[in-house]
């Protein structure tokens, strides 16, 4: 049934079937101002763009599930990898998406506001979907700039215009190096074709230009997923952004932030196998290593929720970082699965936060105390949430953690010890996130408030929570279905 539906689609449509999935986004996009403007109900664009991100997440499915595999254009690519990370950013500008119109943080301009989310989302599509360098460029400044009006968006807060402009300001910065990186790789290799970069690496060499690409193209996309030291940007733009803003870019722009990297690098240096790629492994586990250290020794020190939240996904992505530094197939593969259980455990941890903001609470730590009798039930979903992001058994981050981690030591059917300190530096930083993860929680079922009145939580806000709640127990103890499509997606990127 499934195969002659994508036959007939691709019949009728031919190679414009396989960026459909971005098509549906833009055309939500292009609605929600259209919708806000005649209707001036804010609910109306969101429902609108809420079913188009369902539609266009059951044409990825069907394509995945058929194997429906394809070029558009020579420019974009739909494959096992690029139908997976289009999922999970669908997944993540859903779940903004419903919860965005109970939030007392975004009742203003929300005709523009779902526009830009959903551009955003169609700019890391075409991201992982792209073929050459220009391709990715172009998309990830699509995000990149959507991402700046989006968090500029609370116009009566000072604390966001400041992040926008502070944002403006260090992603002007990283687009010129990322540009100039590009523009040198391609000065040395004389393409811009990702299929063609490796082939034409082994042909040339090691030179100094194209190492110096290399640094430059890690110094830009440093910035997208927020590495030590380009990640200054992070914690300020989370505090004053909207909650269900942070909590987007902060489990869907670093995703693509990764996948882009992927894609570069992977290209590069496995394809090219020749050629000795050491010296930017090592890169990798040194930019690796510092950011989950950083991450996690300034996040103990934080006061409020959201900058706390935001050094820890500074840590989560010194995490996948590793994947950077193996560059082997069950790495990626751990990575990828990573990326999932992030998204429904900080996802789930931002959601918590957005709904205690729009029930009066605020954003610091210290006003959670006896948040435990105030609202039980959202008191054990945020430690859920902070626990799964410690790594604690059984639950989603460890089982992702287990698989990311043993991936530097099982390398290629072998055991190594070549990283075996970059897993150790690994492992204590685990433990070291544990700390603040538990005052946290401390805080909510220990220390006594000073109100003892109940908290009312929007309905929509319960359903989105249980969704991460089921997410991060059902990865955690039952992986298997999303390991496998992992790893399909892993050897659709590696190419073996």
């Amino acid at each position: 049934m499934f195969e002659s539906l994508a036959d007939k689609v691709l019949d009728l449509t031919g190679e414009v079937a396989y960026i459909i999935p971005q098509a549906i986004i833009i055309v939500a996009a292009l609605l929600a101002p259209l919708l806000y403007f005649l209707t001036k109900n804010g609910k109306i664009p969101a429902i609108v763009s809420f079913i188009l991100a369902v539609g266009a997440a059951c044409v990825c499915l069907g394509y995945m599930h058929t194997k429906t595999y394809g070029t558009a254009f020579g420019l974009f690519e739909f494959n096992a990898f690029s139908g997976l990370m289009m999922c999970l950013f669908l997944a993540v500008a859903g779940l903004t998406i419903f919860v965005s119109p109970v939030h007392s943080e975004t009742t203003k301009h929300q005709g523009e506001y779902y526009a830009l989310i959903m551009a955003a989302t169609a700019g890391m599509m075409f991201a992982v979907a792209s073929n050459s360098l220009i391709g990715i460029f172009v998309s990830v400044e699509l995000v990149s700039i959507t991402s700046y009006a989006t968090v500029a968006l609370k116009k009566n807060d000072p604390r966001a215009s400041e992040a926008a402009v502070k944002y403006l300001l260090i992603g002007a910065f990283s687009t010129a190096l990322t540009l100039y990186g590009m523009s040198m790789i391609y000065g040395a290799l004389g393409t811009i074709t990702l299929s063609e970069l490796g082939y034409r690496f082994s042909e040339v060499g090691v030179n100094w230009v194209v190492l110096m690409g290399s640094v430059a193209l890690i110094a830009g996309y440093g910035f997208k997923i927020a590495a030590v030291p380009f990640h200054s940007w992070a914690p300020d733009v989370y505090e004053g952004a909207s909650t269900p803003v942070s909590g987007f870019l902060a489990t869907a722009s670093k995703k693509m932030g990764f996948a882009v990297l992927f894609k570069i690098f992977f290209a590069l240096f496995i394809f090219a196998q020749a050629i000795q790629y050491q010296p930017i492994q090592y890169i990798f586990a040194i930019i690796a290593a510092i950011t989950m250290t950083v991450g996690n020794m300034v996040a103990i020190s934080q006061t409020n929720i959201k900058r706390m939240l935001a050094y820890s996904s500074i840590a989560q992505a010194g995490y996948i970082a590793i994947a950077l530094a193996v560059m082997s197939q069950y790495a990626v593969t751990g990575a990828i699965f990573h990326m999932f259980t992030h998204v429904v455990m900080k996802g789930g941890a931002f959601v918590i936060v957005a709904a205690l903001i729009t029930a009066g609470l605020g954003e610091n730590i210290s006003d959670y105390k006896g948040l435990a009798k105030r609202a039980p039930l959202v008191a054990a979903a945020m430690m859920l949430c902070l626990f799964s992001l410690a790594g604690i058994p059984p639950l989603a981050g460890f089982t992702s953690k287990f698989v990311l981690f043993s991936s530097a030591i099982y390398v290629n059917g072998e055991v190594v010890t070549e990283w075996l300190w970059l897993i150790l530096i690994a492992v204590l930083n685990s433990a070291m996130s544990l700390y603040y993860y538990a005052r946290v929680v401390k805080t909510m079922y220990i220390e006594e408030g000073e109100s003892t009145e109940k908290l009312v939580i929007s309905k929509v806000f319960m359903v989105a929570i249980a969704l991460c709640v089921i997410g991060i127990i059902v990865l955690g103890v039952y992986p298997q279905p999303l390991l496998r499509l992992c790893r399909t997606a892993a050897i659709a990127l590696l190419g073996f």
